[in-house]
């Protein structure tokens, strides 16, 4: 098991990122590694929980995506009202922060009429003291 992630698991870890439907052997070439171990070097990252999950990613020309910032009622765990977001429709991803919100999620649906659905339901969580939303226009 990895207790640090080394200059190499980065560049692995990058080159998954950008597409992580690359094969080991593509990987390999880049990294200055064979398949094999390219191939130890990710199930020890995935062992360790770094890479937690593989995942796809949709074409943005296709989804409506928001960030939408939650406030949190300071009686309610911060960690509550996110495990409860998780579960709604259109969540991609969802991220503990500090500041003037406590939370922020990534928001994603077909169109307006799903984006607003899920951010209605967001607000009517208990615990919940108030959102903001805004509309991403463009993905880099």
């Amino acid at each position: 098991m990895y207790d640090m992630v080394d200059q190499i698991d980065e560049k692995i870890i990058k080159a998954l990122k950008e597409n992580s439907r690359k094969t080991y052997v593509e990987i390999g070439k880049a990294v200055g590694l064979s398949e094999g171990a390219v191939r130890n070097r990710v199930q020890a990252l995935v062992n360790s929980g770094t890479i937690r999950k593989f995942t796809v990613e949709v074409a943005p020309s296709i989804r409506v995506r928001s960030l939408t910032m939650i406030s949190v009622d300071p009686s309610v765990p911060t960690y509550t009202i996110s495990k409860k977001v998780e579960d709604l429709s259109g969540i991609e991803s969802i991220y503990e922060v500090t500041g003037e919100y406590d939370i922020v999620c990534v928001v994603s649906q077909r169109d307006i009429e799903g984006l607003n659905q899920t951010i209605e339901e967001i607000r009517k969580l208990e615990g919940v003291a108030k959102t903001n939303t805004v509309i991403v226009l463009r993905t880099l």
